[in-house]
């Protein structure tokens, strides 16, 4: 049943309604703060309608009871919103093949709908990246590689560590991404660190690279803070795919729809439906 609208006598920038292919919503779930069932039914049952999918981040599943975690993603079904791992593999690439194999046969026995494919941490050839989406995508999941400029992000690394690492050539990050969405990649993840995150001054060029050989729709882009996730959209629009913390979704849907915002942003952002 089509829920009622509320305010509809005031025009609002027009949203496709899920499932979205673009302007997509992902936000954290247990992290930076606890996330059980009540939790999650608060901002279902008031934002459910603006969230596309939900993303536990960390590892974050791996130490919580498993009914906890089904609960989670039931109530995100419910709401018609994907549910992700967030970027783990990493961790599980760490304890062999046989642990790979079990790890995507557990994420699905749970009811995920994403494996999120991250390497901040570990160096992985391409082919192999390859091969793991192949691997996710038989199972019946959606893979999502998560890629980056900053070498060793991810995690809570420190900006001094990170600096000292130095950053991917932004030309094969693309290319890389590229191969992946041929192979099917139902999103490609990139990672705020050496961009928007731990930079200075910002890398602008590295999204407008992604974007200008890939499009908006095979792309979500981290914003940690408030302030990058509104230069996305006052750059690239409101249908821009965004990966933001559950604590910003009503701040990211109100810029979204052009009905509040900055001063810079505001009366800006519009969308046309013919």
């Amino acid at each position: 049943m089509a829920e009622q609208k509320t305010f509809d006598f005031l025009n609002k920038n027009e949203r496709e309604s899920k499932p979205r292919k673009t302007g997509i919503t992902e936000i954290r779930g247990p992290y930076y703060d606890v996330m059980g069932k009540r939790y999650l039914k608060d901002i279902m049952e008031t934002m459910g309608e603006h969230v596309d999918s939900l993303k536990f981040s960390g590892g974050s599943f791996s130490i919580m009871p498993r009914e906890a975690v089904t609960e989670l993603i039931d109530i995100a079904h419910e709401h018609e919103a994907l549910v992700s791992t967030g970027g783990f593999m990493e961790y599980v690439l760490t304890q062999g093949n046989e642990a790979v194999d079990k790890y995507i046969e557990t994420c699905k026995d749970y009811g995920f709908d994403i494996i999120e494919l991250s390497a901040g941490f570990i160096t992985l050839p391409t082919d192999d990246w390859l091969r793991l989406i192949e691997k996710v995508q038989e199972a019946g999941l959606k893979a999502k590689p998560e890629i980056g400029i900053q070498f060793g992000a991810g995690g809570d690394t420190a900006k001094g560590e990170l600096e000292s690492e130095g950053t991917l050539d932004t030309g094969y990050a693309v290319k890389q991404a590229k191969r992946f969405v041929d192979a099917g990649a139902y999103m490609i993840m990139i990672e705020s660190e050496g961009i928007t995150e731990n930079a200075d001054p910002w890398r602008t060029d590295v999204p407008a690279e992604f974007i200008n050989e890939i499009g908006l729709e095979k792309l979500m882009f981290e914003a940690a803070d408030p302030e990058v996730f509104a230069w996305y959209i006052k750059n690239y629009g409101p249908e821009v795919n965004m990966f933001v913390d559950n604590s910003q979704i009503v701040q990211l849907e109100t810029l979204r729809r052009g009905i509040w915002g900055t001063k810079s942003l505001w009366g800006r952002v519009l969308t046309y439906k013919d």
